[in-house]
Order: structure tokens, then C-alpha cells, then sequence
């Protein structure tokens, strides 16, 4: 299934004129470790994180969290920024099920309309992103401005304080 997530990326960012480019390497999930391979500072990569948010008036819901690479998440700002009582990771079986993709190739992008995309507004200082495609094995790089264009995710301050 990963692969299809990864020809669906491609597919739709061709459709969408976005400037990106494919990087192919070794199999690897670790933001700080694929952060080295591709050759990207980490705070360029964007980390996604498939999150369960419950409580509040809309019970519980999944949320896709972007940061970047070499942050950590606020879980008490995602909730408050969701009316939430509680937010934390979602169960792999969950994040894979929602996402199509094994914990560490999940892209910034949600192509499943029950997954919502928050990004930390520091990550949207670079030109370009880099992120895991889909794929262990796959990367991409991708404008900022075409990756908020497609993806349209909600921008706020979801980020630990460094």
C-alpha cells in the first residue's frame, strides 16, 4: 500500500504543477538519520505525526501533525487548538490504517479526508521541505508555498518550546 500512497503523491503534485523532486536511498524512518542522508538541515524536514484528539464537543478525531524535524510536539496546544480535553499518538495500527504508510514514511499530506493537517508555523520559514514519500526508501523536496497550496493544512504554534 505504501507504494500506492507515494504514486498517489507524485500524481497529485505533478497535477498541481508543484515543484518537487523524488530522492531515492536507503530505507530509513528517523528524522534525524534521514535528515543526514538526504543531506537537509533537520528543522527542514517535515515530521508528520498521526495524532488521536478526544474530548470537547466533536469526541474524538485524528489529526495530522507537522513539525519540524527537530522539534517535538506540544500535545496540550494541539488539544486547545482542537477544543480538546486529551491529545496523543495515535496506536500504529490506527496512524497506518488512516495514513496507508508504516510509522516513519508517513508525508505531510493527508490523502484521507478523515485525517486533518496542522503544521508548526516555524517549519513554513524554509523555501523547500523535505519529507519521507510514502516509502522508507523514498524522500521528496518540495516548495513550501506548493506544499501549503496542496496540502492546505491549518497553521499554528503546536511545537515544544526548544
Amino acid at each position: 500500500m505504501a507504494a500506492d500512497v507515494f504514486d498517489q503523491l507524485v500524481a497529485l503534485l505533478s497535477e498541481s504543477k508543484a515543484k518537487f523532486r523524488v530522492i531515492e536511498h536507503e530505507a530509513e524512518g528517523r528524522s534525524e538519520a534521514i535528515s543526514v542522508i538526504r543531506g537537509n538541515r533537520p528543522d527542514q524536514a517535515a515530521k508528520a505525526m498521526v495524532l488521536d484528539v478526544r474530548g470537547g464537543g466533536a469526541g474524538k478525531r485524528h489529526v495530522l501533525a507537522i513539525l519540524p524535524g527537530n522539534r517535538k510536539l506540544d500535545f496540550t496546544a494541539v488539544a486547545k487548538l482542537f477544543e480538546a480535553r486529551k491529545c496523543g499518538f495515535a496506536s500504529p495500527e490506527t496512524a497506518q490504517e488512516l495514513t496507508g504508510c508504516v510509522m516513519g514514511s508517513v508525508p505531510p499530506f493527508s490523502l484521507n479526508p478523515a485525517l486533518s493537517i496542522v503544521v508548526e508555523e516555524d517549519l513554513l520559514g524554509n523555501d523547500t521541505l523535505f519529507f519521507n514519500a510514502g516509502r522508507l526508501d523514498r524522500s521528496m523536496e518540495l516548495d513550501t508555498k506548493d506544499w501549503l497550496a496542496v496540502a492546505r493544512p491549518r497553521i499554528a504554534r503546536i511545537a515544544a518550546q526548544a
